[in-house]
């Protein structure tokens, strides 16, 4: 089979833009009901086939909330692009939109070959304007694949507990200065290590990883092994926002994950791609969906990156979740509140430069990503 072509758009925005009449800012959605019903309505447009995965949990207005996966080309595939959204909730908004917008201008697809969009992996957190889901468990901390290991929390978490997550609605009460403090007792970089790593001790605090897997995971993990188990090769993209600066986008790859030499793929790319300890303000992370991945699938050749859309600063977004986490858990919890929407603006800026910015970023990423799979896997 002769390779598809090597050249990939400079500019993917101004691509599907020409298809659709829409800037960037277009794709992007008010909740998480419309989100869902843009997204299938456009995968119908494009003559994808579409799945849906249903919850028990349910929106603020009752309304059903369903995993949702759009498959454009071959249904056996060989190699396939896979698009992950929504594994925190809020940060779905930006990764509707850029599954809005490939879907408006996908990316060439050989014969063998399939893209895959999963939009929205968290929906009770999009619906509630939560990173969390219904159990209050951060997702990115609870893929884990082993018995015995629900259990525990970092030891400087336990003495941050109180500051984190006060059991009381959201009040001004110095954070900024007392979180201040601890890092200079006890170091920055140990105090971001401590809070993001994932816990398993305060099911109401912070990065709780569950005590169990939760059923969107289960879910997703049993539709991922009976669909794609027998492909050969799946390049993964985990879509994310609020670290690194703003509007800019990072790219990491978990320890140990990925068969192709990262500065190979980083040429492919055209980014620097980093582990994720060693990209600014990150952390390593227990029970992440990026590191389940290979054991998950493992007689396909994964590679998978993770892509973070940056926001604002990390004190801002910290306060931000820590601000929604007592609302939703000691408050009225209801996303009108304007916690909810402080939340919101950390992790899907209002800003139309934001936006496109965003959207250009995401769609780059899987163009790229696309070509090197179909051009580097073909035989």
């Amino acid at each position: 089979m002769a390779p598809i072509s090597s050249a990939q758009p400079s500019l993917p925005l101004e691509r599907a833009a020409a298809r659709t009449s829409a800037a960037g800012t277009d794709f992007f959605s008010p909740d998480y009901a419309s989100a869902r019903a843009r997204f299938r309505a456009a995968a119908l447009r494009t003559g994808a086939a579409l799945d849906a995965l249903p919850l028990a949990a349910r929106g603020p207005h009752d309304e059903s909330l369903t995993i949702d996966f759009a498959w454009l080309g071959a249904r056996r595939p060989r190699r396939v692009m896979l698009h992950i959204s929504g594994v925190h909730g809020t940060e779905a908004f930006a990764g509707s939109a850029v599954q809005l917008a490939l879907l408006a201008a996908p990316p060439p697809l050989p014969p063998d070959g399939a893209l895959i969009l999963v939009h929205v992996l968290n929906p009770y957190g999009m619906a509630w304007l939560r990173r969390a889901n219904e159990h209050n468990v951060d997702l990115n901390r609870n893929f884990h694949l082993d018995n015995g290991i629900w259990t525990g929390a970092p030891p400087l978490y336990k003495r941050l507990d109180a500051l984190l997550n006060p059991a009381s609605p959201p009040e001004r009460d110095a954070f900024a200065l007392r979180l201040a403090a601890a890092g200079l007792r006890h170091g920055v970089r140990a105090v971001r290590q401590a809070i993001a790593h994932g816990q398993h001790r305060y099911p109401r605090g912070l990065f709780y990883g569950g005590a169990e897997l939760q059923p969107g995971p289960r879910l997703f993990i049993d539709w991922l092994q009976a669909q794609l188990g027998s492909t050969e090769a799946v390049f993964a993209i985990d879509l994310h926002t609020g670290l690194g600066p703003y509007a800019g986008d990072t790219l990491m790859v978990e320890p140990g994950v990925g068969t192709a030499p990262l500065p190979a793929l980083s040429r492919a790319l055209q980014r620097p791609i980093t582990g994720g300890v060693m990209a600014p303000s990150a952390y390593t992370v227990r029970g992440s969906l990026g590191g389940a991945l290979p054991r998950l699938l493992p007689d396909v050749r994964v590679e998978f990156v993770l892509q973070e859309i940056g926001t604002w600063s990390t004190l801002r977004v910290l306060h931000a979740l820590r601000e929604e986490n007592r609302c939703h858990l000691h408050g009225n919890g209801g996303p009108d509140h304007p916690a909810k929407q402080r939340l919101r603006e950390a992790l899907c800026p209002a800003s139309p430069a934001w936006r496109e910015a965003a959207v250009a970023h995401g769609c780059d990423l899987v163009y790229r990503a696309a070509g090197w799979l179909f051009r580097e896997n073909t035989v």
